[in-house]
């Protein structure tokens, strides 16, 4: 999969909206498949207009590494689902907390071009993302 870095490296030589359009796609096109027996209704994402599921694997200690793994019905929201995953998965449960990806969706230019329904839907996924990586902070504090 391409980096986080490689993604917004890639944005910054992109100007037009429509190239930006076509490359969010393309990050769908390449994101791994979720197998279906794992679009459960508890890995549904909420608030979100398109289908979107959400998996993690919780490491261990006591600021776990989370591995989170997703998937949509939808092109472009696979594509934004891409752009999160790389965002938080693989760090650490700490980081992923103080992290928020809107910001990094304004950088690479694309907040601004999202519907009001994808912007909530993207709020939703980085939202939950954030609230599994602090639960995993709370489970995994020295004395639990």
């Amino acid at each position: 999969m391409t980096t986080l870095q490689d993604m917004i490296d890639d944005f910054a030589f992109l100007d037009d909206w429509e190239d930006r359009y076509r490359y969010v796609i393309e990050l769908g096109k390449a994101l791994p498949d979720m197998p279906e027996a794992e679009k459960t209704a508890e890995r549904k994402v909420k608030g979100c207009a398109s289908q979107v599921w959400l998996a993690s694997k919780v490491g261990e200690g006591d600021d776990p590494v989370i591995a989170f793994s997703g998937d949509s019905d939808a092109h472009i929201v696979r594509g934004l689902v891409a752009i999160v995953l790389a965002a938080y998965s693989g760090k650490r449960a700490s980081e992923i907390v103080k992290f928020d990806a809107i910001d990094l969706f304004g950088k690479i230019g694309l907040i601004e071009h999202l519907s009001a329904q994808r912007a909530n839907g993207l709020r939703s996924m980085i939202q939950r993302i954030r609230e599994e990586a602090a639960q995993a902070l709370v489970e995994s504090a020295p004395g639990r």
